[in-house]
């Protein structure tokens, strides 16, 4: 295994425990119970496990059912719903009988999401959301009809919404204000611009920043931490994706979590126990555990 490959070190763990609030365990290698021993010796005690297609759903709502540290979010991603609408994996070749049949596939599909939400361990429907980094025009109106659903299922069971938001901010804030927000929707992995952070801030959503907010390019991103309300402020990994520097482009995983921590408590100007507290509050308040 080279360097790049290698899992990082162990961080100092952290003084006051915190959640992870969006890590994909299915995605990352070993054992959930080696993922959450490694996380637990540094401080990390709760993870939020997310669903990104049904078969990752219904692993979330299983490994949280048999996991007391696990809570599950259930959700199609973004990307997801096009796929599904247009057929992308099954080869049909007339459109019209594509987006016939792919418009029932899609609420079967979600239909399903709607059976696990209610299940006591899902703590959140999610991540869903708009994502156009990947998916261009054609996929919109797929991406923004899932949404619109996943906001509905989240009020209805009275769960978090847990929202993916890639090159779309205008357009997620749109349709959150369109249908009206769940009482907790998260953003995971923030995006956006301090001026953003003050919109969400205003309408009551909780922000989670992930390990890119420790990037050499991320000031967008830090300024926005500077300016978001301590109480709205969440942390997460995004693993195996976005590891934090140092350690950028090696596997991230839950144990991890400090060092973004210490980052973040860095742009707000408070000490790690400051910050480590407001985090295990604000992530308990937000998936409601």
């Amino acid at each position: 295994m080279s360097a790049k490959d290698a899992p990082p070190p162990l961080p100092e763990p952290l003084g006051v425990p915190v959640a992870d609030s969006h890590t994909h365990l299915d995605m990352q290698p070993g054992t959930v119970e080696e993922a959450l021993a490694r996380a637990a010796a540094v401080g990390v005690d709760t993870v939020v496990q997310v669903g990104c297609d049904l078969k990752g759903s219904r692993w979330a709502a299983e490994t949280a059912a048999a996991h007391a540290a696990v809570h599950a979010a259930v959700a199609l991603h973004p990307n997801e719903a096009p796929r599904i609408v247009h057929g992308d994996e099954d080869g049909w070749s007339r459109q019209g009988a594509r987006e016939a049949g792919g418009d029932a596939a899609l609420d079967d599909a979600l239909a399903e999401i709607d059976l696990l939400a209610a299940l006591p361990q899902v703590r959140a429907v999610g991540e869903t959301g708009l994502d156009y980094f990947r998916t261009g025009p054609e996929g919109m109106a797929a991406q923004e009809r899932s949404l619109r659903a996943h906001i509905e299922i989240a009020k209805r069971h009275g769960k978090a919404l847990v929202i993916h938001d890639r090159e779309a901010h205008a357009d997620v804030l749109r349709v959150l204000a369109e249908e009206g927000a769940p009482e907790r929707t998260v953003f995971h992995c923030y995006s956006g611009d301090a001026e953003m952070a003050r919109a969400c801030a205003d309408a009551g959503y909780f922000m989670s920043f992930a390990g890119n907010v420790t990037f050499k390019n991320a000031q967008p991103l830090r300024d926005a931490l500077a300016v978001a309300p301590l109480e709205l402020v969440l942390v997460e990994t995004d693993a195996p994706f976005l590891t934090p520097a140092p350690y950028r482009g090696r596997p991230n995983a839950p144990y991890l979590i400090p060092i973004t921590v210490r980052a973040m408590a860095q742009v707000r100007g408070v000490d790690e126990e400051t910050m480590a507290s407001a985090i295990a509050v604000n992530t308990a308040r937000a998936f409601d555990y």
